[in-house]
């Protein structure tokens, strides 16, 4: 661990490799008025310090990692509970490295309690997927479960001490009579090994429900401690603290922003005119545009556009809304730089297909990605009927995915963008190694990227 700092600016820390601008705030409670003495005294005390570098450093994919003050605050806490054998929640907004303190605290568990062992139990094959490979990068073994029966199984042996897996998989098929399946659950628990406990992701979805109560019937004398980060209505709150306990350690988005963990969410409205069509009215919204630009970037973007009028006039709400969305990827610095990103939210699959195939015929073609639920299959369209030459909503939405995916599943094509996605990050990672220049590195990065040899 690498300390820097002064009285002016306070004091940071990395590891040794940590680029300047990851150097990371300790914030904590402290008479101290210097802030550099402040937080130096706190991190420096003996106990403190080794205990961050033995139970709160890490690899992550391969990066040494330490641990933000909430982070280490909440394992803290959470060790607390643990040791009273109490259930509970850890609330840490999203973003803000829940995963990290899972691995955290399951490490310190099982290195200080020889009995215990581990189920983190996530709703989603993605989430479950998503924690193994967290857990596998930090350098600790993570086991998934093939089913319910392996669950089960597994849990009966003493080893693994890690493992997750989905909440449906403590369901039982064919049950007709709900309360009399629970009552035969709660007289003979299954058998399980070691003193369990269990990590429930995203907890406020699983609070409620068959599935959750089978699980802890199942496991009766399992300790839960539930995590999430999304904000929760008033009624879901009780319903959580219900179920799991009280809070272990909350860690609200306000703060998170402040600390510079998570960006700020900023709303612009935006209002569409459908109205525009006069050459005058056209001046003016290019006019409003281009605020900023001085009169040679105007004159050039307006040959690059053509006729405003042709833009301003197209056939539909969609149209307008896809050739203003093209336009601020063109004026808006942020997004014109080559690494600026942005969401459009459709309000049905239907729609969000419309714009995918418009943005197709514009300059961001194979820059778009549609991302929704749906999953086509033939039985989505057999039962449509429309005659010759039309199409349903159904069929469009079936033909554009059938068109984006070409022979690939849907979970296919998913994989596939994940493990390029992956090899990007590792090749950004080997060229900083040698170039130590991240602009550089973005530089050769784009032009590998054109060239498609990545």
């Amino acid at each position: 661990m690498i300390f820097a700092g002064n009285d002016t600016q306070g004091l940071r820390y990395g590891t040794i490799g940590t680029p300047e601008k990851y150097y990371l705030n300790w914030k904590e409670d402290s008479d101290v008025e210097k802030l550099l003495d402040k937080y130096l005294l706190k991190m420096g005390n003996k106990k403190r310090f080794l205990e961050i570098i033995y139970d709160f450093s890490l690899f992550d994919g391969g990066i040494k990692k330490l641990c933000r003050p909430h982070q280490y605050f909440g394992v803290k806490a959470a060790q607390e509970h643990v040791k009273r054998k109490e259930g509970s929640i850890i609330w840490h907004t999203q973003g803000s490295g829940k995963s990290l303190v899972m691995v955290w605290l399951a490490k310190w568990m099982l290195d200080n309690n020889p009995n215990a062992r581990i189920a983190v139990i996530t709703d989603r094959d993605e989430l479950d997927k998503q924690i193994e490979g967290v857990f596998s990068d930090a350098g600790e073994e993570m086991v998934r479960t093939r089913s319910g029966r392996d669950l089960m199984k597994k849990l009966g042996e003493a080893s693994p001490r890690m493992l997750c897996s989905l909440i449906h998989k403590f369901g039982r098929k064919g049950v007709d009579n709900f309360n009399e399946f629970m009552k035969e659950l709660k007289s003979s628990p299954s058998q399980t090994v070691g003193e369990i406990f269990v990590f429930v992701d995203e907890c406020h979805r699983t609070q409620s429900g068959k599935l959750h109560k089978t699980m802890k019937a199942i496991l009766k004398n399992a300790i839960f401690i539930g995590f999430t980060g999304t904000p929760l209505l008033k009624q879901d709150r009780q319903t959580s603290i219900e179920v799991f306990g009280k809070y272990i350690h909350t860690y609200k988005f306000n703060e998170a922003v402040a600390d510079e963990v998570v960006l700020d969410l900023v709303y612009e409205a935006r209002d569409i005119d459908q109205k525009i069509t006069s050459p005058k009215r056209i001046d003016e919204w290019f006019e409003a545009k281009t605020k900023g630009l001085n009169d040679f970037q105007k004159s050039e973007l307006k040959k690059k556009w053509g006729t405003m009028q042709k833009v301003l006039s197209s056939r539909s709400r969609l149209n307008k809304i896809v050739s203003d969305i093209i336009f601020d990827f063109n004026v808006k610095p942020r997004l014109n730089s080559g690494a600026g990103n942005a969401i459009l939210v459709a309000s049905s699959i239907y729609e969000a297909s419309r714009y995918y195939e418009l943005f197709q015929n514009m300059e961001l073609k194979g820059k778009c990605a549609l991302v929704t639920s749906y999953n086509p299959t033939t039985r989505d369209i057999t039962t449509e009927d429309t005659g010759a030459n039309t199409e349903t909503e159904r069929e469009y939405i079936y033909h554009t995915y059938k068109k984006l995916l070409g022979k690939k599943s849907t979970k296919g094509y998913e994989d596939k963008a994940k493990a390029k996605f992956t090899k990007e990050r590792e090749i950004k990672k080997a060229l900083y190694d040698v170039l130590k220049d991240e602009a550089e590195v973005e530089r050769i990065f784009s032009i590998v990227k054109q060239q498609d040899e990545y």
